[in-house]
Parts: C-alpha cells; sequence; structure tokens
C-alpha cells in the first residue's frame, strides 16, 4: 500500500510521502549549506512528516479528503523522536515546531516523552513503515563540530542556529507542499546580487546626467566612491555615518551589491524604520535596478503594500517572492526583520535562511528602539560571525553602537574613514537656540508666518494643530498654510504631501506645520525650518528638509521651548523622549554644540544609553533565548508598543468614495474576511492614541473588527481629527 504524504491535487494526483520527504531534505540540505548545517538541515528535512506514516493518519486523510476536512491527527512526534535519537539535540524542535512554531525546551521535553509512551505505538509504526521506503530516516548525520560548540558553550549561538533551521526546513516543506498542490514549479530565483551590479552602475549614471546640477554633486560622488571601495573588504559590520542630502541611499545600494560580488553572496536586503522611507527606498532601487521585460528582481515588503492588487506589474512573483524573500534585492521594514528574527511562529520565519549569505543594510539605524539593542546588536554579531552575513550600519547620526556590551570586542569597519570633514562641508544650515527665554504659542507662531516658506516640526500632535491655528490667523496672502500628522487619514497626508513637493519643486512660498512624520523617507527643501527641542538625531533629522538641495549658502534651524499658559517653559517632548532629551540638554544648545557635530553626537549616545538602561533593557529576551523559550523571547520583543489604534474616516474632499468605504465597512461587521478589505480601506485610515480615545473620544468611535474603529465625529479639512488633547501624546 502506498504511503501518502498529501492528497489529490486538481489533477487528481496525490503526493507520495517518500517524495515529499527526499523533496524536503533537498532543498533543506541546499538553504542550510549557506551557513554549514546542510547535511544537519536536510535530515530534518528528510524526517520532519515521518508521523504521516502511521495507519492512523492515512486513514485520516482519506477521509478528510473526501470531506473537505482535516486530517487533524498529530504527526511531529515520530520526527522529532527520530532527531533527538540522532543526537540533535535542541534541534528536535525543528520537526516539533514545523506546523505550529518553536516551543520551549520543558515543551520539548514533554513531547519526547510521549513518543516514547502516549504515542509510542503510532511513533514505532510510522518509523517502522516509512523506513521501508525511505530508509535514511534512520541514518542520523550527527552534529557539525562548531554546532556541537555552540550547543555546548554558546546558548545564543544555539538560538539563532535553531532559527535558521527551522526556517529551511520550514521554507523547503511549504515549497515542496506547494509544487505538488499547485502542480506548478517553484524554483529558486535565478538572479544573486552580485549579477546586478553593472546593471545598477549603467542605470545610476543614466539617471545623473539627466538630472540637473547640484552643488553637493561632489559629495555625493566621494560617498558614493568611498562605498564602493568599503565593498571590497572583508565580510563583518560596516559603518556608514553620512549627512541628509549624501546620496545615502545609491551609496548603501552600491556597497551592498558591490559587496555581494566580491563574497559570492546571494542576496541584499535593505531594512529602514518607516513605511514612508521603504516605499521611497523600493522606488529607487526598482528604477535602477528593473526595466521592462527584465525579470523582477526587487521585492519591496512590508504591510502598506498590496501584494494581492489585481494587475500590479510582478504581482504573483511578489506574492510568492514575500512568503521566504526569494530575491535578489529586498526592501522592507526594520520591524519586520526584526520581528522575524525573534519570532517563534513558522509563516514569519520562514523567510530567515535567506539572511545567511547576503548584506543586511540596516538605514536610519539610529531609530531602533533603545530598550531591545542589546538583543538586536547580539543577533546581528551572530549572524556575522556565524551565518555568513555582512551588516551596514547607515545612519546621519550613527549611534554609539560599540560600546555596548553585545559589539564592545567587534572591529568596526568604517565606509568612510574620517566623516568630519563631510559634515563640514554638507553643512547646509545654521542652528539658533529660541530657548531662554522661551517664546509664548503666540510669538512663535506671528514669527513663522512671517517667513515665506516655512517648516515647523512640532513633538506632539496637540501642539501642531495650536501652531497650525495660530499661523493660519497671522499668515497673509504669502502661500498656504499646510498640517501633516498621523490624525489625518493616509490619502489625505499624501495629498498634502504630493502639494508640498510641487510647492517646493516650483519655488513657490508655503508654511508647514508638522509632526515627526516628515523627518525621515519624505524629501522636502525649505529655507527655514522651526524645530521643538527633541533628541538630537531627530532635531538633526529636521534640519535635513532644510536647504536639502544646498542652494542657499546657508539654511536656517531653529530649536525652539514653548511657555506655557501657566507659564512653565516646555518642549513638548519630556514625557514621550524622556532620558533622551536630558541627554541631548548636557550636550546640545545655547552655548554648546550643534546636532551635526559627529564627535559630540557619539558623547551624547554614551550617555543616552546609560541615562535609559541600554545594557539592563532586553536582558530578559536575552535570557529567554539562553534557555531555548522560543515563544517568551517572541512574546517580550515588541518593536512597536501598541499605544494607537486604527480609525476610519471620509472627510468632505473624498466624498465620493464614502458609499465605498461604508460598505466595506458593513462586510467586515458581517464577518468577512478583511484581508483585502482593510487594504482597500488604508487611504481612509488615521490613527489616535488608545488612551486618549477612551477617555476623551469613546462615544465617538465604533467598533468595526479586532482594533479598527469607524470615526463619528467631525473631521477637519486641514487638521483631519481634532481632539481635545493632552501634552504626552505624539501621535
Amino acid at each position: 500500500m502506498e504511503i501518502w504524504g498529501h492528497s489529490a491535487n486538481d489533477a487528481g494526483e496525490r503526493h507520495t510521502l517518500a517524495d515529499h520527504l527526499r523533496g524536503t531534505e533537498e532543498r533543506a540540505r541546499r538553504y542550510g549549506a549557506r551557513f554549514h548545517a546542510g547535511e544537519l538541515a536536510g535530515y530534518l528535512g528528510r524526517v520532519h512528516d515521518v508521523g504521516k506514516g502511521s495507519c492512523a493518519w492515512q486513514s485520516g486523510l482519506l477521509r478528510a479528503e473526501a470531506s473537505g476536512g482535516r486530517v487533524g491527527i498529530p504527526h511531529k512526534h515520530a520526527g522529532t523522536h527520530l532527531a533527538f535519537k540522532a543526537g540533535l539535540g535542541p534541534l528536535a524542535n525543528v520537526v516539533f515546531g514545523h506546523h505550529g512554531g518553536l516551543q520551549c525546551r520543558p515543551e520539548l521535553k514533554t513531547a519526547l516523552r510521549e513518543a516514547r509512551t502516549d504515542h509510542k505505538a503510532s511513533v514505532d509504526e510510522a518509523i517502522d513503515r516509512v523506513s521501508q521506503v525511505v530508509p535514511e530516516i534512520l541514518e542520523g548525520p550527527g552534529l557539525p563540530s562548531w554546532v556541537q560548540t555552540a550547543i555546548t558553550s554558546a546558548p545564543l549561538v544555539t538560538d539563532v542556529l535553531v532559527r535558521m533551521v527551522f526556517s529551511a526546513v520550514v521554507d523547503a516543506d511549504r515549497l515542496d507542499t506547494a509544487e505538488h498542490m499547485d502542480a506548478i514549479a517553484r524554483p529558486d530565483h535565478p538572479v544573486a546580487a552580485g549579477d546586478l551590479v553593472e546593471r545598477y552602475e549603467q542605470s545610476r549614471l543614466a539617471r545623473l546626467e539627466g538630472r540637473a546640477p547640484s552643488p553637493v554633486d561632489a559629495d555625493r560622488a566621494r560617498l558614493y566612491e568611498q562605498a564602493v571601495a568599503a565593498a571590497e573588504g572583508p565580510q563583518g559590520i560596516y559603518r556608514m555615518p553620512a549627512p541628509t542630502g549624501s546620496g545615502k541611499t545609491y551609496a548603501a545600494g552600491a556597497f551592498g551589491l558591490h559587496h555581494a560580488r566580491r563574497h559570492g553572496l546571494g542576496r541584499v536586503i535593505v531594512a529602514v524604520p518607516f513605511t514612508t522611507i521603504t516605499e521611497q527606498n523600493a522606488k529607487e532601487y526598482r528604477d535602477l535596478l528593473e526595466a521592462p521585460g527584465q525579470e523582477p528582481v526587487v521585492l519591496e515588503h512590508h504591510s502598506g503594500i498590496d501584494l494581492d492588487a489585481d494587475g500590479a506589474p510582478g504581482n504573483r512573483w511578489a506574492k510568492l517572492a514575500s512568503e521566504n524573500w526569494d530575491a535578489a534585492f529586498v526592501v522592507t521594514t526594520t520591524v519586520r526583520l526584526f520581528e522575524s528574527l525573534f519570532c517563534h511562529k513558522p509563516e514569519a520565519m520562514r523567510r530567515l535562511h535567506r539572511l545567511a549569505g547576503s548584506v543586511l543594510v540596516l538605514d536610519e539605524v539610529q531609530a531602533l528602539p533603545d530598550r531591545l539593542l542589546v538583543p538586536i546588536l547580539s543577533m546581528l554579531r551572530t549572524l556575522t560571525e556565524h551565518f555568513g552575513v555582512t551588516v551596514l550600519l547607515a545612519s546621519a547620526t550613527q549611534p554609539a553602537f560599540f560600546d555596548l556590551s553585545p559589539f564592545q570586542d567587534v572591529p568596526a569597519r568604517d565606509v568612510i574613514e574620517d566623516p568630519a570633514p563631510l559634515y563640514r562641508r554638507l553643512a547646509r544650515v545654521t542652528y539658533s537656540w529660541w530657548t531662554d527665554p522661551a517664546p509664548t504659542r503666540e510669538e512663535l507662531a506671528e514669527r513663522a508666518a512671517a517667513s515665506p516658506s516655512v517648516l515647523v516640526v512640532c513633538n506632539t500632535t496637540s501642539q501642531a494643530q495650536e501652531l497650525h491655528e495660530g499661523i493660519s490667523r497671522h499668515r497673509q496672502d504669502d502661500g498656504p498654510v499646510l498640517h501633516l500628522s498621523t490624525r489625518m487619514v493616509a490619502r489625505h497626508r499624501q495629498d498634502v504631501l504630493a502639494k508640498i513637493t510641487e510647492l517646493n519643486k516650483a519655488g513657490a512660498p508655503a508654511a508647514v506645520v508638522s509632526t515627526q512624520l516628515v523627518e525621515a523617507g519624505v524629501d522636502l527643501d525649505f529655507p527655514e525650518v522651526f524645530r521643538a527641542f527633541a533628541p538630537a538625531e531627530s532635531m538633526q533629522q529636521a534640519a535635513g528638509r532644510c536647504n536639502r538641495s544646498g542652494r542657499l549658502e546657508q539654511g536656517r534651524v531653529v530649536v525652539f521651548d514653548l511657555t506655557g499658559d501657566d507659564g512653565k517653559v516646555s518642549s513638548g517632548g519630556e514625557f514621550i523622549y524622556g532620558a533622551a532629551l536630558e541627554a541631548t540638554r548636557e550636550h546640545f544648545g545655547p552655548g554648546k554644540a550643534w546636532p551635526d557635530s559627529p564627535d559630540v553626537m557619539d558623547a551624547y549616545y554614551k550617555d543616552r544609553f546609560k541615562y535609559t538602561n541600554v545594557e539592563n533593557d532586553g536582558q530578559k529576551i536575552q535570557d529567554a533565548r539562553r534557555d531555548g523559550d522560543f515563544p517568551e523571547a517572541d512574546r517580550l520583543f515588541t518593536m512597536i508598543k501598541e499605544v494607537s489604534i486604527p480609525v476610519v474616516a471620509v472627510p468632505e474632499r473624498y466624498a465620493e468614495d464614502a458609499e465605498r468605504v461604508r460598505e466595506m465597512l458593513g462586510l467586515l461587521r458581517q464577518g468577512v474576511p478583511p484581508g483585502h478589505l482593510l487594504r482597500e480601506l488604508r487611504p481612509f485610515t488615521a490613527t489616535l492614541p488608545r488612551g486618549l480615545a477612551e477617555r476623551k473620544a469613546a462615544g465617538l468611535l465604533a467598533p468595526v473588527v479586532g482594533d479598527l474603529y469607524e470615526w463619528l465625529g467631525d473631521y477637519d479639512d486641514e487638521r483631519g481629527i481634532v481632539i481635545a488633547d493632552t501634552k504626552e501624546y505624539v501621535f
């Protein structure tokens, strides 16, 4: 009697278990070979579904095939038992968790005990039956010497090894299954990152020839050349401090591709902290690396992209590639990257093995949360030392990561040997401080309104709304006064950004009041910027929107505090930034340094990390990793704390879409699967702080599904959702 692995596909063909085990083994071995664990991963792929060989499971498959239901019979104990019996220790978790996720050590021990007691009859039966058609399941490969060392003396390396092997086996299993069910081959992408160097260089030169000259062109070219030269160096961890406007995006891509070619690496993965930057960078790289008729090579993967959109270019490829990052060039968010690395669930983890033998570009690294730096840096170090990864840390405000314990004895390789001259040459702004005495809101509004073209960046939404109202009162006929915050629905924000960009390009006057959302990934250019006192890196990011093109001799950045109605002076950021703001005031301000001083920035980060107790933060995650408690590490590692809720609203300016929005909300309330509906609703979604919504707007919010609400209150045509706010809310 034939032993089956999967039910019949649309062609009426069942998948034999022998074929599935060998197909999974072959792929898993190939993926594991990238980090010197090919035989190990191959064996675990070979035994992962051995439990399906029991008569009970085979009968269940036939019943499920006839009824369209599920088999409902556990099949993981047999393979888990074989893996442990073969001496693979904690790697038996790979088989035990290949459907439900990696488990903690006590759960694995319980499963192994059950395999010898409660499930012994079915385990023995399955092994006996499957070994007759796949005898290799009885022959474990043993552990490579470096794995033996890791298991006995380096628990954090063991943690990453289990994750990587798990990823290789899960991805191999899913791909082999998909090939059977879809009856379509799923080969790996044929293009490697190193193959794209010439295409990148030619496209870049063509774009530069068609661009208007800029005063900063020479410095951008110099940075690019240094990045290409540094790419010839050995694998490891590189730093690239580069001021805003210096061409960091192009240079980082060039480093990644040239380094990949130099070392035979498979892909370049660029991770950035904000979706807006992800979208912008993905477009830049796609324009450089893809032309009509060419095979897609750039995968953009984040929550804001609709991989199900009908007719999207390369949509089927992108949707499949997003499952496991099977692309030569991947652009994603740091949230997706690191939450996948610390996850314990198979669907998020199946892409991790693609990191092995790759270049990982982390852009805007100053945005990584302090409380998670120790586990993040520890993970990066392990990836570079054991899994063939090169890491590039890129930022205009390079944090002092190499003073923290995970990096203290790691050699830092610098793309720019001495960045200070570059910062001096590209210092396109002067700073002034309006903090002592601090202005009132009315004084600040009046002064900003008198500037023909100005950007005001605030720490809180309430601050931005109040200043927008004040500037609007004082503004004469000198162009529009525009507002940006996440209280506006996404489409409203995008339309306002497009209008600002159009005004910038035309050199037309405009006053813009915004929260921090303009400080990264938004290509704006103002001669004067007002910035509420904030951590040094935020002030420098705001300065990057001032005289960005370098066409003025100097732009002007005014850093302000505000005097409140009670006479107290505040930036509005004390609750938000905490110790980071305290460290900033020690190093930057009147009579002190400007935020674009790299040496002082380094001293600031050292104090900031001390004040925020970075070394102790994240230790519970590290302890969970050392203990092999994958679910607990996953639970503790959260890049974004859930403090806001999504709210659907239809501004009057988009009234023609109101009926469709009501229809979609109705479908969601009826229980229709939310996937495509939520994506279609994104343009009409704003965010509100959960606490604020519960205390001051509960009667204006109608539940839809999950955490999604419908806004029933007024929507200001310029400022979006307006609620009596408090100073502690940013968004």
